[in-house]
This record gives structure tokens, C-alpha cells and sequence, in this order.
């Protein structure tokens, strides 16, 4: 049995790894400060004795003694980590040194889910690790981009100074039960929109691409990372490589729910990426891992799950 601190642990993302890690049998420490994580996320969990959950914001020191931290914590929606731009940056980056310097004087392994958003609006397709990115640094989403740029820099600083055992995780698209109803993503926007009856919003011309990967395929690709071994340090893609324009997404959804609801469109918000697919050879050939849930399953759940948190709201 490990113990466990997954910061950001009530969150779309990281309630999933609270829940799989006790499933593991390890005993599992929530830490969030509630800006867009949610009790009922984890509140299945609240009856095991190997779970706690602790009120904090990673912005501000924490002591434990725990194994291994996997650092979530940070809004990872274009309308919430807009909301407070300052207070993303702070997040990103603060959060990161707090938790790189709890896992320095623990000695603990340390895991950060970063995103694909470090690469940008990519020139490269598909984006592999060694693509540096194509980043404006005072746009509207580099608050995010570049407080996750900052963090990579951190962990690779904090190992080679320090000799931390890091890993870094680039998360591409990630949808499934849990997401926030309204966090402006673009499957919960659909499937929300679609479920109500109302017109769904697509931006630009519906052309632009983004590869989407269902919530446990991310789960085992970030777990699988975080167990491998102590040399390879990432960062590595975690990603599902297929392709899907947003019209064929939005087209999936409303086949999918049997909505009457009309698609509208609505001007390409700034540095929205064009293209979005990880090259996932790294993650293959490393940790013997690629994505198994193809979209129209993954849609199936997670339209499920919107559908019953719509009938009980």
C-alpha cells in the first residue's frame, strides 16, 4: 500500500485517479481548493477508511509524508482558467514549486500532468515531444499554456538540481463522466447543448481537428507512467491519435442523443489551435500503452452521465 497525494484530487481528472488508485489498494490523499473540482465528484469515495480529503490551495505550502504525488491541480477549461489569469499562472507555477519542494524533502515521486496546450497552435502535425511549440506568451490562453510550459521547466530543474523523481504527463483532449457541465469544453458544451435542445455553438468553420480520448484511457496511460522506470522521465504524450474535425463531432452528438438542436457558428476564439494529435510512439514503445476506447463508446458513457446529472439538477 502506497500513500497517495493527487492535488486537484476532486476535479473531472483527478477524482477518476482517486478513485482508480484506491481500487489499487493504496490509501489515497484529495487535496483541492474547490475553484472548479466538486465534492459530488468524490463523494462515492468519502466511506473508504484509506481516503481523506483535505481543503487546500497548492499556491500555499503543504507538509505530508506520502510516496508519490501526481499534481493536477490547476482549471484546465478555457473559461475557467480565463476567469483569473493571474491565478492560473500562480497555480501552474507556484503549485508546481510547492509540490516539487514537498517531494524534494520527502524524497516521493512526483508526476505532472501537463497538456498538450504546450504545444500551441502547432506547425507540426502530429505533435511529438520533441516539438517545442508554437506559443503566443501574452495571448488569452497563455496564462495556461505558458504556466504549464513554466512547470515542465520546473520538474526538469527540481530533477537535475535535486535529484527529484519526476514525470511529465502531456495530456491531450480527455472527456468522460465527471466534466464540468459548463466548463466550455467542446464534448460537455455538445452533449449539454444537445440534451437541452438547444443550438449548438461551433466555432469557426467546424474544420479545425482535435483527438479525443476517453477519461480511462488517460487513467491507465498516467498510471502507467508514473510505475515505469526511474530513468525515463517523459515528457510523453498521453493522447488518443484520432482524428475528428468539430463538425464531425457535433454531427456524432446529436445523432448520438436524437437532438432536434440546429448547429450555429460563432467566430474562432483567439489562438485557437487549428490542429490538435499527439504522436503517441513514445508512450507505445515506453509504457506498452495506446488508447482503447474508441469515441462513439466513450460518447455513449459520458452522454449517459450528463443525462442523469441534467434529469436530478
Amino acid at each position: 500500500m502506497k500513500r497517495i497525494l493527487v492535488t486537484g484530487g476532486s476535479g473531472f481528472l483527478g477524482s477518476h485517479f482517486c478513485e482508480r488508485l484506491l481500487n489499487e489498494g493504496n490509501e489515497v490523499i484529495s487535496l483541492d481548493n474547490y475553484f472548479t473540482g466538486e465534492k459530488r465528484n468524490i463523494v462515492h469515495l468519502m466511506d473508504n477508511p484509506y481516503f481523506e480529503v483535505v481543503r487546500h490551495d497548492v499556491t500555499m505550502p503543504f507538509f505530508i509524508e506520502v510516496d508519490e504525488i501526481y499534481n493536477l491541480a490547476c482549471p484546465a477549461s478555457p473559461v475557467h482558467y480565463q476567469y483569473n489569469p493571474i491565478k492560473t499562472v500562480k497555480t501552474s507555477v507556484m503549485g508546481a514549486i510547492n509540490m516539487l519542494g514537498l517531494a524534494k524533502r520527502i524524497k516521493a515521486r512526483i508526476l505532472q500532468a501537463s497538456t498538450s496546450e504546450v504545444y500551441g497552435d502547432p506547425e507540426v502535425h502530429p505533435q511529438k515531444e520533441n516539438y517545442w511549440g508554437h506559443v503566443n506568451p501574452i495571448g488569452k490562453r497563455s496564462c495556461y499554456d505558458e504556466g504549464k510550459r513554466v512547470a515542465e521547466t520546473l520538474f526538469v530543474n527540481y530533477h537535475e538540481q535535486n535529484n527529484v523523481r519526476i514525470k511529465i504527463a502531456r495530456i491531450f483532449n480527455t472527456y468522460g463522466p465527471r466534466m464540468h457541465p459548463h466548463d466550455g469544453r467542446v464534448v460537455s458544451n455538445f452533449i449539454v447543448q444537445a440534451l437541452k435542445g438547444e443550438n449548438i455553438t461551433v466555432y469557426g468553420n467546424g474544420e479545425q481537428t482535435r483527438s479525443f480520448q476517453y477519461v480511462d484511457d488517460l487513467i491507465e496511460g498516467v498510471i502507467r507512467l508514473m510505475n515505469s522506470r526511474e530513468d525515463f522521465l517523459g515528457p510523453v504524450n498521453i493522447g488518443n491519435p484520432g482524428e475528428f474535425t468539430i463538425m464531425e463531432l457535433a454531427e456524432k452528438v446529436i445523432n448520438m442523443t436524437g437532438s432536434k438542436s440546429k448547429i450555429i457558428f460563432e467566430p474562432l476564439p483567439e489562438d485557437d489551435p487549428l490542429q490538435r494529435k499527439p504522436d503517441i510512439s513514445l508512450a507505445k514503445e515506453e509504457l506498452k500503452w495506446e488508447p482503447k476506447i474508441p469515441l462513439d463508446e466513450g460518447l455513449k458513457k459520458t452522454i449517459t452521465y450528463f443525462d442523469n446529472l441534467l434529469s436530478n439538477s
